[in-house]
């Protein structure tokens, strides 16, 4: 495969995966779980895109509790190039600051930003697929985000409208809509033009950057001193005096959005439609749903247990270790259990594990989060 020699990989890999409780934890994040295989997700993210960059060019932009066992999974990257922000500003301000330091570094540079937790089952139609969308983003002031088609009408992810084709299989972007509820998103499924935000895009580094100095006037100079001091004696004491005073906001919200609201022909920003096996694992249901899938098509079963045993009882994710298990006439439970914890809930009701993060942290019982 022809690469990109201006082509750099930004890796946000800070969030704490509260759904995954309690199997992650603060310093044991989502991203540093071997939940599908066994390598962590941010091995399989960094691997998947290796071809496409050399080590040297790879970013992670992280938190102070997760880049010691960041450095120890990934110890091929360069340590100065795993940058651990000193208060969470959400994505806006983690990427831009990517650009900031990648546009100083080198000026034709070619961003593209990948969570550190989701799985794809075909790399190489994956790759193929970044290597289209970094031609267009290359060519001008572009910006490409990867949409995936959607095979229900899921209510927990974003979606791309998409409107005229262009770019060699490229669509014009008309909007992002937020999670939508059922009932629209089984419009959206219906109408066939939309797609879900994979939250993977593609741009330039000085076009990322102009459009922050455009949408977000008070937080760009921010991160503009903060990359200017990187590589210098001043740049921790810069980081933790500036970064904080950036704006809390998303790059949906700070650039996307308002840039769509210029209209598809102004706004420059293209949704490649991509079929590679996407899944954004976000909670114990989805991961058990992956697992189903996966099974099917003969890739085994990666749920840990010492043994099993079942009588009438389905449709089950139980991740135990060391512990023989018998099921006997439950269905569409999720049992989680590790050494100071165990977790039971239904299938349906997954997506609310975070809720029990937020009650441990508000009872200040720290060793469990």
């Amino acid at each position: 495969m022809k690469t990109n020699p201006h082509f750099y990989p930004v890796i946000l890999a800070g969030g704490r995966g509260t759904r995954f409780w309690p199997l992650s934890r603060k310093r044991r994040a989502k991203q540093l779980l071997a939940l599908d295989g066994k390598h962590t997700m941010i091995q399989q993210t960094v691997a998947r895109l290796a071809p496409m960059a050399a080590p040297s060019r790879f970013w992670i932009i992280t938190n102070d509790d997760l880049r010691p066992a960041i450095l120890r999974q990934l110890p091929k990257l360069h340590p100065k190039r795993i940058i651990a922000e000193p208060a969470g500003r959400n994505t806006a301000p983690a990427i831009g600051l990517a650009a900031f330091l990648l546009l100083r570094h080198d000026p034709e540079a070619v961003l593209g930003l990948f969570p550190s937790d989701h799985v794809i089952a075909d790399p190489a139609q994956y790759r193929a697929t970044l290597a289209k969308g970094i031609e267009i983003a290359s060519a001008g002031e572009n910006i490409v985000v990867l949409g995936i088609r959607p095979s229900r009408p899921e209510t927990g992810y974003g979606y791309i409208e998409a409107g005229a084709h262009d770019h060699d299989g490229s669509l014009r972007v008309r909007r992002f809509t937020e999670k939508p509820d059922l009932g629209v998103a089984r419009q959206f499924l219906d109408a066939g033009n939309y797609f879900w935000n994979s939250g993977m895009f593609l741009w330039r580094a000085d076009t990322l950057a102009n459009a922050l100095r455009e949408h977000l006037p008070n937080t760009a100079p921010l991160l503009e001193k903060i990359a200017a001091a990187y590589g210098t004696r001043k740049f921790a004491e810069t980081f933790r005096k500036l970064y904080p005073k950036c704006e809390n906001i998303s790059i949906d919200y700070a650039v996307l959005e308002p840039r769509s609201a210029k209209g598809e022909a102004q706004s420059r920003i293209f949704c490649l439609p991509s079929d590679f096996g996407w899944n954004d694992l976000g909670s114990w249901t989805a991961l058990h749903e992956h697992h189903v899938a996966k099974a099917k098509r003969g890739g085994g079963s990666l749920v840990p247990t010492s043994g099993r045993f079942t009588l009438n009882a389905q449709n089950n994710y139980v991740h135990v270790l060391d512990k023989f298990v018998a099921l006997l006439g439950v269905s569409n439970l999720v049992i989680v259990e590790t050494e100071d914890a165990l977790l039971i809930t239904t299938l349906d009701q997954s997506q609310d594990v975070g809720k029990v993060v937020k009650h441990l942290d508000e009872k200040k019982l720290h060793k469990l989060v």
